[in-house]
Formats: C-alpha cells, structure tokens, sequence
C-alpha cells in the first residue's frame, strides 16, 4: 500500500481487513458461505482485486492468500499449516466460530496466530464468546470505535509478532458506527510490526505437523528480539483472576498458576541439573506480554498520536462511583454520564472498560482505579452464564479485594441492551443499586433481547438442500420424523445446537423411549372399558399384539386409527394426538458436510457406535470446482468409508441432480435397514441463489470423475448371497470394477487409486495429462528421426473443425516437400519443448468473445503470463482464423482473431522469429478463411525454403458426407465394429454421420469435457436418440415402455422436441442396441429421424376437433411410411438378437435397393409438417413441406395446400446463409398429397447442391431455379397440376394449456412441459407424475410441436379420477405467464456439439426475470412466442418468433424481433451479442413500450414493426437487410 492515502475507513471491520491484509501472508476469511461475502471479506477481496502488495506477504507479488472458508466447515483447521511452513497467519470472522473451535484454541494458543473477531450477533453482542476461551493461552485485545479496531489490529499483530503467542482482537462491529478515519499510514505500519521480526519468523518454518496432538511448542523469551533485564519480571506482581492465590514475584508461581493467568500454554519441559549446561529459557510471562504490548503502544503514541492503557478510564479523578464495562458501547454511558445532571444519581462517576483482557493483569486495574473510588458496578453483556458470578466479576473481586486501595463494595450487574432513549434510566437504575444498602447482585438491567436480534452467520436450512428432505417426504409421508428439524420447538436450545448430531439423536433415543410408553398406554387402554363403542378395543388389541413387527403393525394401523376417529371418546382423542406412533416411523437426523469433520463427526460415531435404528441425511455442499481449493490439511472424512468399516450401517452416496431414482432407492432402502443408515446426498452450491443449472453442472463434474461416485452398501445383501456394494455411477462402474473384482471393499478402492478418493488432488490430472504429452511427443520424434529434412511442428487449436483441418493438410503438404512434421493440438504439446524447436506454426481459430479454442487455452495460460521464456532460437509463424463481422459493433472488433494476434505478439516479445507474417482468415471473404491461408501458406513455404519443389502428389479431394453416404453400403458403413469396440465410448466421424439416418446422434457432455480432458479421460461420449412417431401420437402402454427406456438405459429424462417426438440423452454405447431394440418393441422406430431423408412428419394434434384430427393424421402417417427409406441396414445393425439373428416386428427385410432416395440419398435433411387451421401450431412455414389441411365442405378434409422451401439453419454472419419461409405451389387432392411431397422431395434429390452443405436445403434450390420454375420440375414429374391454393387462416401457433371437450364429449388435457423436459425433481415429480397416469389412461398422449403434451380421450365418467391423479403431481397447474407458455428452446448444452450458448437450461432462468415487468406493465397473460437456441441451425424455429435470443458465445446471443404471432413471417436481427443484463433492460423497455403503444389485440411482433422498432422480413432473401444494428466495417 501506499505511503499515504486518501482512503476513508468505515466500519470497525473494513479498518481490521486493511490491517490483516497488510500484516499476513495468510488470511482466513470466515464467511456465511463462499458465494456470500462477510463484513472483512469483501474489503479483502477488493485488496487482492487490486493487487495492493502488503507489508508482510512472503510471495512474489507481495499479495497475501485469502483462503475462504464456511463457519461451520471448522475454520481453524485451516490455519495449522500455514503457520507451521512460517507463514503468519491472521483469521476474520465472528464470534459465532470460537466456541466450537476450542480444541483448537489450545493448540493455537502458542504460534502468533492473530483472530480478529465481530462479536456476535451484530445487534447485541454476547460477550460469552470471549468470557467462555478467556482461559485457552491466548492474549485478548479489545477495541471500541473504528479508529481503536484500526490500532488494536495493528497491535494483535506486531504483539504476536514480538510475543510468538496468538493474539484475539475482539470488538462490538457496530460501535462507533458513525464515525470514519482515514485509512492506516503504511509507515506507521511497517515500523510497529518490525519487518526484521517478521523475516525471522517466516524464515523458520516450525517442526510438527500432526494438529491432534499438542506439538508441546511454548513461546519464550529468548525467541524475541528483546531482551528482557534481569530485574523486569519482578517488577509487577500480576494477580490470579480466578481464585485467591499468593502473589509470588518468581517465575515459578507464573508458571503453576497458568490456567488463570494466561501467561504459559504447557508445562515447561523438566530441566536436570545435571545434564543442562545453559541455564534454562524463560518462558512468555503475563509481564513479557505487558512489556511487549506497552512498548507498541509507546510507539503508536509517538508516531500517530494516540495513547492506549491495559485498562482505560474515562471521568473525573475524584470519582466515587464508576462502572465497569464488559459490553457494547462504553461511549453512551460515557456520554450519558458526562451530560448528567448534577441532581443524577450518576453525575461525577467513572467509567473502565478492559483493552487488554487477557492476560488479566491485577495490579494495572488497580492503578487505574482513582483512589477515591468506593463503589464499583461491574457491567458484563453476556448472554450465556455458565455460572453464578460473572467472570468480570471474578476478576475484579479477586483483583481489588486483594489489593491495595478505597474501594469498599462491588456489585455485578447483567447488562442486557440498552439504547440511547434508555441510557439514562439504565444509569440510574444501576447507581440506585450500587448505593443502596443492601445492593442486589445479578441484577438486570435493559431488555434481555435487542429488537432485531440477527447473526451474521444464521444456522438455516439452505432453499437448496430442501431437496432431500421433500424426497423424504415424499416418500415417507406422515411416517417421516427429523429429530434435529431447524423448524422444530427445542425449549430454549439454540438451533446450532439443536441442528446437532448429537442432539438429534439424544431427541430419537427420547422418541423411541417415547414409542414404548405409548406401547403401554395403548395396551392399557385397550383393556379399559372407555370407550364410547367395544370396537377400538378389538383393534388396539390386535395392533399392541403386532406392535413390534413394523409390517403387521403398519397394516393395522390405518384400522385402528379409522375406529378411534369413529368412536371419538376423550380416550380416543388422546390417543389420536399421538397417531403417528401407531405406524412404523421413519427416524432422520439431517445434517451437512461440516459433520465431515472432526468437531462434527463425533455425532455421526455416537449414532454408527450405539447401533440403533437411525437413518442419518448428510448433505456435502462443496463444489467441485472447489475441491481443489480445500487445504488438505482439513481432514475431511470420508463418513461413507467410516461407516462402512463399522459393518453395521447402511450406507448410501447420492446426488438429486445425477440419478433422482438413485436417491429414492438409496432412501428406501434406508429406511427399511434395521440399524444406523447413512445417506451421503450432494448437492453443490457456492451461494443461496445459485440457478439449478449451476448445481447440475457441478454436480455432473464431480460424478462423472469420480469425486462423488454413487453407490449403495447393505451390509444385510450378505445374508441374501447379494453383494454388500452396489456402485451406481455408470461412467467411472466399468473403471471401479476391476478393484470392486479384486476386493469388494471400498477401503481397498480408495487406497489404491486415488481417482476415487474423497477429495481429488489437482496434481493427480495435471500429471496424467504432463505425461500423455511427453510420450505422445517422444513417440513421434522417434519416428521422425530417420527422416531428412528440416523439422516444422505444427499446433493447432480448433474449435469447429476447420484449424484442425488445415493443420493437419498443412503437415502432409511439408511431409511432401521433405519437412519433418509433427501436428498435434496446443494443449498436447508439451510446453518445456518450445524453447528447443527449430521451426513451429500455429494454426487457431477464435471462439467466443475473442478467446482460444478449448484445445489451445493450456499453453496459451502457460505461456502468456510466463517470465522465463527465451524464444531466440525459434522461428515461427501464426494462422488465424476468424470472422470479422462475428462481432459487428465497432467496440467489439477487437475480437476478430485475437487469439491469433495475442499469440503472434507474445512470441515475439519472447524473441522468436517470424518466418511469415501472421496470416489472417476471415469467413466474409469471398472463399471464407481460404482467402487469407491461400495467401499466408507461400510465405511459409518460402521461408523454410521449401517453395519450389518438383513432383509433389496430389492430394486427395477431403472426404465430404457424399463420400461418405455413397460408400457405406446402404447406411451400413463401420457401425457394427464401432458399436463392440470396447476401448472407447465413441464410434468413428464417419459413422457418426451413418448413424444420423438410424435416428442416433454420438454427442459427448460438454460440462464435464474439460476436467475429463484434464483427469486424461476420453470426454464423456454417449448418444442421443431420436423416434420416428409421425403425428406425435403415443399410446399409454408405449409411454410407459418409453419411461423405461429413459430411466434404465439413459439419463433419467425423455425430451420431447420441437419435431413432435421422443428424444433420450446419455444413451452409453454399450446400452444403444438394447435402447434401440427395446424401441423396436414399443412398435415404435428411429429410423430417418434424422440423418439426410425426409424425417418425421409432424401433424397438428387439434384436441379441440378428434374426427378431424384423425382423418389428418392419417395422412401424416401415410406420407411418413411412404418416405421411409428402403435398407435393411437398420434390422441389421440394431435388431438381431445374441446370437446375431434378426428380430424384425414386420416381415422378411426389404433388399438394399432405394427407389426413391438412391445410394446418396438427399443432399440435405427434409422436414413434413402439416397444419391444421386456425392453429399453426406445427410451424408449416418453417418445413421443406408445409401441408395447411382444408375442410371441404362436408366437413371432411378435402385436401391440402402446400408450401415448399421453408427451412430454419443459418450460420452467424454469413448471409450467404439464411433462414427462410415456404412458398405457396398450390392445393393437392387428400388421395395425392403424398405422391406431391414425394415429387418435391426427388426434385430437391436431384437438383439439390450437393457440394455445399450449407447451401444444400430446398430452400437454396427453390431460391436459386425460382418459384415458378420449381413447381414446373414438382408437376413434371407427378403427372399433374397443382390447383390454386384454397383460402385458410391461422391465428397462432402456440398450444392452448388445459382441458378441452372435442365433438365427440371427449376430454382432453394439455399440460405445460417446459422446453419439453420431462424428469423428476423435488420440487415437481412430473416424470413419475406422467407414468402413474399412463397406468390408468385409455386413451392416448398427443406430442406437440411447441414441446406440451395432451392427455387424449378421457371419457367423462374417468374425469374425476384423473385429476384427482394429476393433482397429486402437480400436473394440473397452467397458471404460468404467457410469456413462459409460448417460450421454446432446443437442448442445447450440455450435449449439443453445435451449441454455443445455452439455451433449454437458461431460457426459463430468463423469462423469471422478466416476469415481474410482465406483471408491473400488466401483461402477465399476454401471449408472446419467445424462442431461443444455443446456435443458428434453429432447431426451435427461433427465426419465426415475435422475440428471438440465438446463442453466440457462451452467455451472449444474437436478438431478434418482429416475427408473425402465428408463424408466418421471419424476424429481423435487433441486437448482436448482448449478454444477460443488456437483454432484460432492452426487454424491459420494449414490453413496457407495447402495454402503452399497442392497438387492440396487437400482437408483439406486429407492434414492433408498426412501432418502428425493427424493419420488416418479407422472406429469407432480405433477412440480411435493414438491420436494427448495422454490421461496421471499420476494425
């Protein structure tokens, strides 16, 4: 820090921050939570922010570490280590840690440790905090206004310094509230700390290193750098403050007497007179303290002005009566008393108050004391007594009494709160006592409570954690009793102790005493004769003769409780209150990771030891981005491993946010264990508002890599020839079993690989990783090494593919002119190398806001930064790839290829050499970034001298997805030999583009792809797949088999997508077959659901109108089947059984031969939809083919207009690329309509662009040939004309929530599935919800395009019954805004490869924002079709929707305005890569705009054209144009 500075302190904690982080290497910051800042860290964190250097800090930038840590995570273990390796550590917390922390304490007492301590709670201070360590070794320092919190900090830690003793610097945080100083003088500072004091300290580490055992370490004196005189011990005689001793002047008595005198923290050691030649050390006395602490305080007064005392007085000196002051605010009584008037019983009295409370020293009270002092009030504000005298009083009884002056009578007094309206009487009730004859002791004086009575650090029960215990109830129900519930009624036990595990189970051994008097009770009574009727007794009777047979019991009890409710005698009645003794109850302690350790985990021992039947929930809220942060020196216990080496207990470790049935299986089964249970439940979080996403993904991470594997251990299994350990992580079971194979502990897992210990080492990954690049690059340099020619490495980091590919020619062309190439990604290259290559190029592409692909970020981190590098004998060159209008605003343009200027700059700063200027790619030349490469790589080759070289090959065109479709036989291609490779999850790039037309994706979960990478773990590879179910509609019994499917072979969820169908995640390779085939016998498939063919056919699902919807979703059907493609390919691969026979559901499988698709198939994907007016709930302008279903006038559909070449992909600033409505042909007859879609279809086959995929769409080809032209080639080849288009009108497309009655008297539902999702959570079991009402439905489920789902065909007389049953689940709710109703999102991350932002899992995050403007501007039921998609390629139809957010960067999207309210026009770019705060203030402004400007019945996209706001689309070609936000040029 500065010499000076202008900087203005302001609370007590801010001026102790400074100080702290000014005068440590080490600060341990207490906090609430790690994503909740207490009143110290903030200021610490702003320090650190700014990169202020200390005075103190032992590190290269003189920054000190601040390690944060959560109050009830046992604080002080994390100080042992520091201060042992030398590193002087300070602590910031509130009072609320000491307590606990006392085993500690001791241990501390004797290292120069310092604790700075807000006495707790904020409002009223208990000062017991202090009063109940006064007696663990350490020195107490108090301080009472801002300005003394600046000193006494300073103080604590130059006298910890000089002392080699830990110092508590306690202080009331809101004393002196109002006032401010200036910010501390850095000289003062360094001169009273004494640097070369320091440096000693720091210089020699301490020997020890176990914290549960005393090290036996006392301070001495000839450790300090003052020598003490001969005489200066005898020079105070410092009193006992506990009991009435002897002073003694000798050293002896100092040491014997330590428990009250705080001045040694052991015994010293015995010396033998016979072997010691040296006489022996003086140990730190209460004096030394003395000395130490006044020779600080010289020097404050002497540099700053300010004078200090052990104990101060204010008042006259002639005083008679004075109080005594251990509580908050002295200034109001001091300020109280000197404005008294003469006539009060207080005027002219006196006030103390203790600086230094520990060591206590007598004889300085004493001197304080003016002799003419008779009386003395001691005033002490603690709020726990431990016992009948306070310890202020104690000491000040022992102290005056046995010394020498006036003072006749002391009299204690409770100090409870007091204000400033109530000093005064306060005052005087006090001196009225302290004067009287008799004055009572104990009295109290003010309110016991303040008026608003808060702690920084409140035990609740996080909003997160409330998780588990609503699985607990509702699985448990009535039966469910949490001894140690926050919420329970504990006489007068403070909820940090009732939360206990301790506690709690002393509450159930109570509650199980409780159950057996009941036992009595019941059977007592069912011997009596008080009952208004004899039938209670024949059931009390029956239920007492089962009561100790859980089962019987509970079978009886719904019959006993029935009769006593019936008879409703006052006997019955009494017995009711106690009705949930009747059942077997379901007994929980619920607990957090702080049990994990040691001042925690002895309750969990007593539990485990006692062997009852107790279920313990201990929910671990740690990240797992945080694990590596935790000092291992915590000694955080693994409890499952614990228990499971006692061999009595169930255990079980789960996560809601992995496996939701897991966690119900785990809880169950819990329950039913006869003895101690633990279930081990993670739920990481780093704040109270973290979103759900952020719990999955942590979640996810520490799951798939191992740190909290899922498992079940029942030590009963044994008995049933079952193995006692089940392990439920499906990513790390295969990696676990051959340890689980060798040895069916966990002990032996954990101890030989230490990828499954509790808490990962950041080491473990970063050396696997260090490792695989050394061997992947000696490998290659070995192979290289009978080749001639110069060496060119090549690195590249790619993010979409093109780096990568340009790398990897680049190495075959310098391999071509005699070069020895080595190509690798960045992040394989081993860093230490660079220094020794010759020649190197890098080849990057530019991801996000301006960042490095995922693939080069660790050697750019390990470079960019880097002081050590000499690059002088290197030559280089940089390739980089990007898009210049990517980020079209004109501040923004510093983006365009940054990682590769970044790169090009640093490497030369390094002293490298360019061989060629850096080459600059850019997607808006005219051949894309081929332009600038074409031009770069000559320079290159120049340069290497390598230019002209005669008879180079040709290269081979790269492989293009013609390629690869023509030689894969039929869609067969490798998928087979893929599937039973067991070395990997993945399958080859080529197959993965084959297994697209079987309705598969291969997607790999990019939230935990880089710990994967860095764990040296392939990234997590599953699959994705996709049904064929034209129409959308499904049977109960298939959605039944279709649950199943979710929960046994992929993650728990089904999607429900925006094609009308199912969709399934993390399929494993190894449960795709099963997946498919269990499909298959669901009479369901998955063919052509993706993949380049036509795909399922969507068709409106129309509740309101069942005859008609049937005779149109017929034809959905029929023009599905009639495009199917024609391979055997499918049975083939998916449909054979073990012994490789096929298991087909239709007949013999049709030859190889595609009548209609050929051996290429089509050049792009080709989507049907038909809508039925007035709803275009299926989007028909957004298809290949969109069919408008028309009634005829019977009322019968007659036929269908269609529209062709409406199409959704796009590729950001491309506008070669476009989104894109479909054109009207004209109307077709119902009997011929899917003979015209196959006649459109073959047109696109056939005149589709085939080498471009990303002009390959009908929409291109109708583009490119024209409407007219198109339809003339579509009627060629039918045979026919089409007719004019009939009349129609849509009004929306969006569904209609709730029940309907069709024609027919039929019932229908549509329930709101947001973005489709179906799961379980805690809070909304609609996974199950759905199942249950399957089991019972007769009629069908109806899949909407919007991603809703309809409950079809519920007779009148089944009414009530199931919404009796969809109430239970919560699933009859449609009270959402219609902003939520009419919203949409593709899945985007995790699984997506194609995302570049989120989407499903952020828009309902979004949309909440926004809610409250909904409400403010009373447009809460509005409706406003709002999309979003995590990438242009518009899965979500994003380009029809009024407001449109398309993912650009992580976190930033593209935003767009004005599409048709019922789909029928395209919007318009408004804002380019905005983030979360610009979007919620541009929306705000807009819907408050359109509740003001709107017409009547004015839709939003509507007024946002009408308004001026956006232009307006009038199809896909002016998409580009007249934008709201105009792409610069400039860069």
């Amino acid at each position: 820090m500065a010499e000076s500075t202008n900087v203005t302190v302001r609370t007590p904690e801010e001026a102790v921050a400074r100080i702290a982080y000014l005068a440590s290497d080490v600060i341990v910051s207490v906090q609430p939570s790690l994503a909740s800042d207490s009143d110290f860290s903030s200021h610490l964190k702003q320090l650190v922010s700014q990169k202020t250097q200390s005075l103190v800090a032992n590190t290269s930038d003189a920054v000190p570490e601040i390690q944060s840590v959560r109050h009830n995570n046992d604080p002080l273990l994390s100080v042992f280590a520091p201060i042992r390796a030398g590193r002087l550590v300070s602590v910031t917390t509130t009072s609320a840690v000491l307590l606990p922390s006392i085993a500690h304490l001791y241990k501390l007492a004797a290292l120069p440790v310092v604790l700075h301590v807000a006495l707790a709670p904020k409002s009223f201070p208990d000062y017991s905090a202090i009063t109940s360590i006064r007696n663990s070794g350490w020195t107490f320092l108090q301080s009472e206004s801002v300005q003394e919190a600046q000193d006494m900090a300073l103080t604590a830690h130059a006298l910890a310094i000089r002392s080699g003793k830990g110092v508590i610097h306690f202080f009331d945080p809101t004393a002196g509230a109002d006032a401010t100083v200036s910010a501390e003088d850095a000289a003062v500072v360094r001169e009273i700390l004494n640097l070369d004091n320091v440096r000693r300290f720091q210089s020699a580490p301490l020997s020890g290193s176990n914290i549960y055992a005393n090290d036996g370490r006392i301070a001495i004196v000839s450790d300090q750098p003052e020598p003490l005189t001969s005489g200066s011990r005898q020079d105070h005689v410092v009193q006992s403050s506990e009991a009435e001793t002897t002073p003694s002047t000798n050293a002896t008595s100092h040491a014997s007497s330590q428990s009250s005198q705080q001045s040694v923290t052991s015994s010293p050691p015995s010396v033998s007179t016979v072997t010691t030649i040296e006489p022996a050390a003086l140990f730190v006395s209460s004096e030394d303290i003395y000395k130490y602490v006044n020779s600080i305080w010289a020097q404050l007064n002497q540099l700053a002005g300010r004078q200090y005392h052990a104990f101060e007085w204010s008042g006259p000196a002639n005083a008679e009566n004075c109080i005594f002051l251990f509580g908050s605010d002295s200034a109001l009584f001091s300020d109280a008393i000197s404005h008294a008037q003469s006539s009060d019983e207080f005027a002219n009295a006196g006030v103390l108050t203790s600086r230094l409370y520990r060591p206590w020293l007598g004889a300085k009270l004493i001197e304080a004391i003016p002799k003419s002092v008779k009386r003395v009030a001691v005033l002490e504000q603690v709020s726990r007594k431990t016992t009948k005298w306070g310890p202020l009083l104690i000491d000040v009884l022992t102290s005056v009494k046995s010394g020498f002056g006036g003072v006749e009578t002391i009299v204690g007094h409770q100090l409870g709160y007091i204000s400033k309206g109530t000093v005064g009487q306060a005052l005087r009730g006090i001196f009225q006592n302290l004067t009287s004859e008799k004055p009572i002791q104990n009295l109290e004086v003010g309110e016991r409570e303040s008026p608003e009575q808060t702690s920084e650090y409140v035990l609740e029960k996080p909003k997160l954690e409330t998780a588990y215990t609503k699985i607990l109830d509702q699985l448990f129900g009535d039966r469910i009793f949490i001894a140690n519930s926050l919420e329970a009624e504990n006489a007068g036990v403070s909820n940090t102790i009732s939360a206990s595990p301790e506690y709690g189970f002393g509450s159930l051994l109570a509650r199980k005493e409780r159950k057996q008097k009941f036992v009595a009770e019941v059977k007592e009574a069912a011997g009596s004769g008080r009952f208004l009727t004899e039938v209670p007794k024949r059931s009390l009777a029956k239920w007492v003769s089962a009561a100790e047979d859980p089962k019987k019991a509970e079978a009886a009890a719904d019959e006993v409780i029935s009769k006593l409710t019936v008879d409703n005698s006052r006997l019955s009645k009494t017995l009711l209150e106690n009705k949930p003794f009747f059942r077997k109850q379901s007994l929980w302690l619920v607990g957090s990771d702080a049990w994990s350790y040691d001042l925690g985990n002895s309750g969990v021992h007593h539990v485990l030891a006692s062997g009852e039947n107790v279920n313990l929930l201990i929910i671990d809220s740690t990240p797992y981005s945080e694990r590596t942060a935790a000092d291992a020196n915590r000694r955080k216990k693994d409890i499952g491993l614990y228990a499971m080496n006692f061999g009595n207990a169930y255990v079980a470790s789960t996560a809601v946010y992995s496996s939701y049935t897991q966690v119900l299986q785990a809880m169950d089964e819990a329950d039913k264990f006869n003895g101690p249970s633990i279930v081990l439940a993670y739920l990481p979080y780093f704040g109270e508002h973290d979103s759900p996403l952020t719990v999955l993904q942590e979640t996810k991470k520490a799951v798939d890599l191992g740190y909290w594997p899922l498992y079940r251990w029942n030590p009963e299994n044994e008995k049933k020839g079952e193995p006692n350990f089940s392990l439920d992580s499906e990513r790390i079971k295969k990696e676990l079993k051959q340890f689980l194979d060798r040895d069916n502990q966990l002990t032996q897992l954990m101890r030989r690989d230490p990828l499954f210990g509790a808490v990962l080492s950041e080491d473990f990954g970063t050396e696997i990783r260090a490792q695989q690049k050394r061997k992947a690059k000696d490998a290659y340099n070995q192979l290289l090494e009978g080749l001639f020619g110069a060496p060119l490495t090549i690195l590249f980091g790619s993010d979409g593919g093109n780096a990568q590919s340009l790398a990897k020619r680049l190495g075959n062309r310098g391999r071509a002119r005699g070069l020895k190439t080595t190509v690798m990604a960045m992040e394989d290259y081993p860093v230490e190398d660079l220094p020794t290559e010759e020649n190197i190029v890098f080849i990057t592409a530019t991801a996000g806001q301006g960042e490095f692909p995922q693939n080069a970020k660790p050697l750019w981190d390990a470079i960019k930064d880097s002081t050590e590098l000499d690059l002088a004998s290197v030559n280089y060159s940089v390739m980089a790839l990007g898009d210049s209008h990517y980020w079209p605003r004109k501040e923004d343009k510093v983006y365009y290829n940054k990682p590769g200027k970044d790169l090009d700059r640093v490497l030369a700063n390094f002293g490298a050499k360019r061989l060629a200027d850096i080459g600059l790619g850019d997607d808006q030349d005219p051949d894309g970034y081929q332009t600038g490469y074409q031009a770069w790589e000559p320079k290159l080759w120049e340069a290497l001298g390598v230019a002209n070289v005669d008879g180079l090959p040709e290269e081979p065109p790269p492989i293009t997805n013609e390629d690869i479709k023509i030689a894969s036989n039929y869609l067969r291609g490798t998928i087979v030999e893929g599937l039973n490779d067991p070395t990997t999850g993945a399958i080859s790039a080529a197959d993965q583009q084959l297994t697209k037309f079987h309705g598969t994706y291969m997607q790999d979960d990019r939230d935990v792809r880089d710990e994967r990478k860095a764990m040296g773990l392939e990234p997590a590879y599953s699959f994705m797949i996709r049904c064929r179910l034209a129409g959308g509609v499904s049977t109960s019994k298939q959605w039944i088999q279709m649950d199943d499917i979710s929960t046994e072979l992929g993650n728990e969820t089904m999607k429900l997508t925006t094609r009308q169908t199912f969709q399934f995640h993390g399929v494993v390779k190894g449960k795709l077959k099963p997946a498919m085939q269990a499909i298959n016998r669901a009479l369901m498939t998955t063919i052509a659901a993706c993949g380049d063919v036509n795909r399922n056919v969507m068709c409106s699902p129309l509740p309101s109108q069942s005859k008609y919807h049937r005779e149109v979703y017929a034809v959905s059907q029929k023009i599905s089947d009639h495009l199917l493609p024609s391979t055997s390919a499918y049975h083939e691969i998916w449909l054979t059984d073990d012994d490789n026979k096929k298991t087909q559901v239709a007949g013999d499988a049709i030859q190889d031969f595609e009548p209609l698709y050929g051996p290429t198939y089509l050049p792009r994907k080709f989507k049907i939809s038909i809508g039925i007016p007035p709803h275009n709930d299926v989007d028909v302008y957004a298809h290949d083919i969109g069919l408008i279903a028309i009634k005829g006038e019977d009322g019968h559909l007659s036929g269908f207009n269609l529209l062709a070449g409406g199409g959704m992909g796009a590729t950001h600033n491309n506008k070669k690329t476009y989104p894109q409505t479909g054109r009207m042909l004209g109307y077709a007859k119902t009997a011929d309509v899917h003979i015209a879609c196959e006649k459109v279809m073959l047109v696109q086959r056939d005149f589709g662009d085939r080498k471009n995929r990303k002009h390959a769409r009908l929409k291109y080809t109708i583009d490119d040939m024209g409407v007219d032209v198109f339809r003339s080639k579509v009627e060629e080849l039918w045979g026919q004309q089409f007719q004019p288009a009939r009349a129609f009108h849509f009004e929306s497309n969006i569904d209609t929530l709730g029940w309907t009655k069709d024609e027919t008297g039929m019932n229908h539902f549509t329930f709101f599935i947001e973005n489709g999702r179906i799961e379980d959570t805690a809070d909304f079991p609609m996974k199950t919800g759905l199942r249950e009402i399957a089991k019972v439905h007769k009629g069908e489920f109806r899949l909407t395009a919007n991603q809703h789902l309809i409950l079809s065909n519920v007779a009148d007389e089944d009414l009530d019954a199931m919404k009796s049953l969809m109430a239970k689940y919560k699933l009859d709710n449609v009270q959402f805004s219609g902003l939520r109703q009419s919203s949409s999102a593709c899945v985007a991350f995790p699984t997506c490869g194609l995302a570049m932002a989120e989407s499903e899992r952020y828009l309902p995050v979004l949309i909440s924002k926004l809610e409250g403007c909904l409400e403010e501007n009373g447009l809460r039921q509005d409706s406003i079709v709002m999309r979003m998609t995590g990438c242009p390629n518009g899965c979500a139809r994003p380009w029809l929707a009024e407001v449109a957010f398309v993912g650009k960067a992580f976190g930033a999207y593209n935003m767009y305005l004005g599409g048709g309210y019922h789909g029928q026009r395209l919007n318009k770019l408004y804002r380019s890569s905005i983030k979360e705060a610009e979007i919620l203030e541009i929306m705000k402004g807009l819907l408050k705009r359109y509740a003001a400007e709107r017409d009547s019945s004015e839709h939003f996209g509507d007024w946002c054209i009408r308004a001026g706001v956006i232009n307006e689309t009038r199809g896909g070609q002016d998409f580009h144009e007249g934008v709201a936000e105009e792409e610069s040029d400039e860069e």
